[in-house]
């Protein structure tokens, strides 16, 4: 399953959870199966995303648009944002 997984500081994680939370990208109708957030422990200021796709192309049309969001908007409640496209080669329970 294809992961794209984002990460970036914020200036203030509030403001930024009612911006991701109103959904500017569409992830349901984008394809997103599920998605987790992440705050570093040290920093909770620095989040991580990681949204779930059946495809490869669905996360890379969903970085396209996000793209456009971090060029937009997104400057104002995120910094320096980065993405990479990630696929799971191995998950192990203990």
């Amino acid at each position: 399953m294809p992961t794209l997984r984002i990460e970036h500081a914020v200036p203030n994680f509030d403001l930024w959870k009612q911006a991701f939370d109103s959904d500017p990208a569409d992830r349901k109708g984008s394809g997103v199966r599920c998605f987790r957030i992440s705050q570093a422990i040290d920093d909770p200021n620095y989040v991580t995303i990681d949204l779930d796709f059946d495809t490869v192309a669905e996360a890379r049309k969903l970085l396209a648009t996000m793209e456009q969001v971090w060029a937009g908007p997104g400057k104002a409640i995120m910094v320096d944002p980065r993405a990479h496209i990630v696929e799971t080669i191995e998950n192990v329970q203990l």
